[in-house]
């Protein structure tokens, strides 16, 4: 089974972020792999791994991201996890919106036919949530997103996703397009009926590359590709125009005691 895993470098969602003249200010950022995208990486090692004895009888994981040159950096993160090779879309990050890389992928998966396509549900820098279900739309595949469990069974993959009412469970058949939420890096999240039922993956997140990892990843494949290479072009149909940080919220009042607090409520909040 050949798994393709998009990923998006994103600026450390832990730093305070700036704003100059109208935009985000990222001179001096730190750069980190997308937290949603590194679970989904680590999901698909899952799926391949006997994870009681960590080894692998088969199966591809191919990363791909789009980003600017010193993306790769990240990209290596994810081949030092265990991808087995990684494609470099050069591009710079103002050419890209989500119609941009769905565009991309579409190109890539054309060439690399992958049985499934496993992302994270959304980048932690613009939030938007479209990548996902405009590709699985645009290749006409089924989709599974917010994935909290997977369980592959037979060439169908059970899905389990957390809504309002409980958990919902989908059925997809491969190829399809899975995008994965916080949940999926629990201890029994993925079953790939290899890795014994029994066993529990420890921690609650992504592993961590280990020096071998590490070192491996350096002669892994690297494909490096122009967005004109998949048919794409660097005019995003979304543009930022402008940032601004929200108006400082007033002061708050102090209250003798529950009827004067619903007075103001009703008053001068008009929220009752």
């Amino acid at each position: 089974m050949k798994i393709l895993v998009p990923v998006k470098r994103v600026p450390d969602p832990t730093q305070k972020a700036k704003i100059k003249d109208g935009h985000i200010d990222l001179t001096g950022a730190s750069w980190i792999v997308n937290t949603f995208d590194e679970y989904a990486v680590e999901t698909a090692l899952r799926l391949l791994e006997n994870g009681e004895s960590n080894t692998r009888s088969g199966g591809e994981i191919v990363v791909v991201s789009i980003g600017p040159d010193d993306a790769a950096k990240e990209i290596r993160t994810c081949l030092a996890m265990g991808a087995d090779r990684a494609i470099h879309v050069v591009a710079n990050d103002s050419e890209l919106d989500s119609l941009a890389v769905v565009k991309v992928l579409q190109g890539v998966i054309a060439a690399e036919k992958p049985d499934l396509v496993v992302m994270g549900k959304q980048a932690v820098d613009g939030d938007a949530n479209q990548v996902g279900q405009m590709l699985a739309g645009k290749l006409g595949w089924p989709q599974a997103t917010f994935a909290a469990s997977i369980e592959k069974k037979g060439d169908k993959f059970l899905v389990g996703r957390e809504v309002d009412g409980g958990v919902e469970y989908k059925s997809v058949p491969t190829p399809a397009v899975i995008t994965v939420d916080l949940r999926i890096v629990g201890p029994k999240a993925v079953k790939n009926g290899v890795t014994p039922d029994s066993f529990s993956y420890s921690g609650e997140g992504a592993r961590l590359p280990s020096l071998k990892g590490i070192m491996a990843a350096k002669k892994k494949p690297l494909e490096s590709k122009k967005l004109a290479d998949y048919g794409a072009e660097p005019a995003p149909k979304i543009k930022e125009l402008s940032v601004a940080l929200p108006p400082p919220r007033p002061p708050g009042q102090i209250v003798a005691d529950i009827p004067t607090l619903v007075k103001k409520l009703a008053d001068e909040a008009k929220v009752l």
